[in-house]
């Protein structure tokens, strides 16, 4: 990585942080970045056992493993935050029974982050069946190292006083715990595959992608002043499942 795409990266990063910490922080905001994180961690579960059974297929069993248990531990994570939207009576909003209407059309083109981050592939490229491992691995390593640490930051500005915080908090740093596990798994699986020279090299391509796409995020975010549309919806109280954090 350059020294200007390191500099931007830091930059970046701390807008984020920032960002993403004010809004897990406050109340009134917190539904909707936790149900912003359902919709990505689940969402991903699909797409991970797809890819678990074409590594099987291709006889790579040790990938196969590891992208089960990835997306098992997506499938949880997903159930964290849920469990969170639920302790304040709220749910993600289902979309798919929504009127298509053109807002709606354009809520469901990809965001400029992914835009930007997958520049020059198309969904079709992308899809799981016949996505490049070198593009599937090397992408998600940088997600997955940094959703660890952007998990344990806002986990951290949590207040401990409160349960339903601090339930969240714990979850939170669980799920990061399992970020670290997955980004360890995705540079192993490079480095079993290529030297450590074009490891590196693919690592530092899509750490400048990853860059390019924050400043897109922010970019939007700032268009937008702050304002995102709102992903939940007020459901019926639930009883507490907190044993989802310790399994």
């Amino acid at each position: 990585m350059n020294f200007l795409t390191h500099v931007l990266h830091l930059a970046g990063s701390g807008v984020f942080a920032y960002y993403s910490a004010a809004q897990i922080r406050d109340y009134k905001t917190r539904p909707n970045i936790l149900a912003g994180f359902q919709l990505a961690e689940s969402g991903s579960v699909p797409f991970l056992s797809a890819l678990g059974a074409r590594a099987a297929a291709e006889g790579d069993t040790w990938l196969a493993e590891k992208l089960a248990k990835h997306a098992s531990d997506e499938t949880r994570h997903g159930q964290i935050f849920a469990h969170a939207l639920q302790q304040v009576n709220k749910q993600v909003i289902d979309f798919k029974r929504q009127p298509q209407t053109t807002s709606t059309n354009k809520a469901q083109q990809r965001s400029p982050f992914f835009a930007a981050f997958f520049e020059g592939y198309t969904q079709e490229q992308l899809k799981p069946a016949v996505i490049d491992w070198d593009v599937f691995m090397a992408s998600t390593y940088i997600l997955e190292l940094d959703a660890s640490k952007d998990f344990a930051r806002m986990a951290k500005v949590l207040p401990d006083h409160d349960p339903t915080a601090r339930n969240l908090k714990l979850g939170m740093l669980s799920i990061a715990e399992d970020e670290t596990g997955h980004a360890a798994y995705l540079y192993e699986a490079m480095m079993r595959r290529m030297s450590a020279t074009k490891v590196q090299k693919l690592v530092d391509m899509w750490r400048t992608r990853k860059v390019n796409a924050l400043l897109a995020m922010i970019g939007g975010i700032l268009q937008r002043n702050g304002e995102t549309r709102s992903l939940v919806q007020d459901s019926a109280p639930s009883e507490t499942a907190s044993e989802l954090i310790a399994t």
